[in-house]
């Protein structure tokens, strides 16, 4: 007699089906072997190259001490390297939350207690960090776009790629109907009640709309983030797809904003992103000036219109997908770069500790005083060297492992 066989589960990897543990809170926890563990790594690893991009713009010598290569490194980390930093923020938000498949019941509620707990902690010690590095310290910003993303964690990846567009192509023409009404003694009125503005001059209206990186302008990055964690980003062809559509999207938008402005979209993309970190919707330091619609045609860093919002996503799409790629198919490649996903696995801590280091250094930011690299190449071979030891040791780096444990109480959530 034939005996029957009990029916056989196909072990293929599927993306679609993973097992069910917990979702680790960092993209750093390298589980399963094979594609998932290289699409992670792929994330560290542009998460890493943001953080060095910021790096370039914080302490390397500004834009217009550069020429050749070294400009084109200056002029891509300036606002590019940042809106990648905000749009992998909405990435890790999806691994609390439920990365291909959203949590529910129990789980879902003590993910969005962990996020909310993030979001505040965030919200603190950027507020901290601006009492002592001033107005261009982005994680304040990043507790506002956490806390205002929470709702759209169960959402599929087309309703918030959705989402994001519509707000890339309306948020910068309130923020600039809004800039006509916000009047510098408008301004002084509103942060005079408000106690975030007297502790660090980082108040509710400049996370919201006129500091560096306003939440109007700034929350399509983070959920076009959420959007791509939703994909299946070890695909060949989502690869190709998104590949694709980054490439389009930054011509497009780059390319437009070019025909449509002429000469002015040059000299915003040559001056945009001259000064250290500077930038937004609105003038630095509570300064004033007369908005023109002719701003909104513009693509120069930090300009918060359509165009640059399309161009930067697009651009972050390709660095991501870039990365992910390379991890994958490379596996020489990703050993070599180990100490540099390092960087990535504990990119809050290397933020911090660039600012912290080139404050106790006195090491002078990217303005016209500093003319050379090699304090940034320093910074760069330090941060690498301190995660490549450290993630020896410990699964997380400092500040990570502190985060994780300030979001312990969110277990007791029923």
């Amino acid at each position: 007699m034939t005996k029957l066989q009990p029916p056989q589960e196909t072990s293929a990897p599927q993306e679609n089906s993973p097992p069910q543990p917990r979702t680790p809170p960092e993209s750093a926890v390298p589980a399963p072997p094979g594609p998932s563990m290289g699409r992670l790594v792929g994330v560290d690893l542009a998460r890493a190259l943001a953080v060095f991009g910021m790096y370039v713009v914080h302490i390397g010598p500004p834009l217009s001490a550069t020429d050749g290569v070294a400009s084109w490194v200056r002029y891509m980390s300036d606002g590019h390297s940042s809106v990648l930093f905000a749009t992998l923020a909405g990435f890790s938000l999806m691994l609390l939350a439920g990365r291909r498949e959203p949590k529910t019941g129990l789980a879902g509620r003590q993910a969005k207690a962990r996020i909310v707990i993030r979001a505040v902690v965030l919200l603190a010690l950027g507020t901290v960090m601006a009492m002592e590095y001033g107005e261009v310290i982005i994680l304040a910003f990043y507790g506002v776009y956490f806390l205002l993303a929470l709702p759209l964690v169960r959402l599929r990846a087309r309703t918030l790629a959705i989402i994001a567009a519509v707000l890339a192509l309306v948020t910068p023409q309130l923020s600039f109907a809004l800039s006509s009404l916000l009047t510098e003694s408008v301004q002084q009125s509103i942060n005079a009640y408000d106690p975030l503005h007297r502790l660090s001059d980082v108040g509710v209206l400049d996370l919201l709309f006129t500091g560096f990186y306003p939440t109007i302008t700034w929350i399509p990055f983070v959920i076009a983030g959420m959007a791509l964690a939703r994909l299946d980003l070890s695909a060949t062809a989502v690869q190709w797809r998104l590949a694709a559509l980054g490439a389009a999207l930054a011509a497009a938008a780059y390319g437009m904003s070019l025909l449509l402005a002429g000469k002015h979209a040059l000299d915003s993309l040559a001056e945009g992103g001259g000064s250290s970190g500077s930038s937004g919707s609105m003038p630095p330091d509570g300064g004033s000036f007369e908005p023109q619609a002719s701003m909104l045609l513009t693509a120069g860093p930090h300009s918060g219109t359509t165009f640059d919002i399309i161009g930067s996503v697009g651009v972050a799409i390709l660095v991501i997908v870039g990365a992910t790629v390379a991890m994958d198919r490379l596996p020489r490649l990703r050993r070599l770069a180990k100490p540099v996903i390092a960087v990535g696995t504990m990119s809050l801590t290397a933020y911090v500790g660039h600012f912290v280091a080139q404050s106790v250094l006195s090491v002078p930011a990217g303005t016209g005083t500093q003319q050379s690299w090699v304090p940034l190449l320093m910074f760069i071979l330090g941060a690498i060297l301190f995660a490549a030891i450290w993630s020896r040791f410990f699964r997380r780096g400092p500040l990570e492992y502190l985060l994780n444990v300030a979001t312990k109480p969110a277990k007791y959530i029923r």
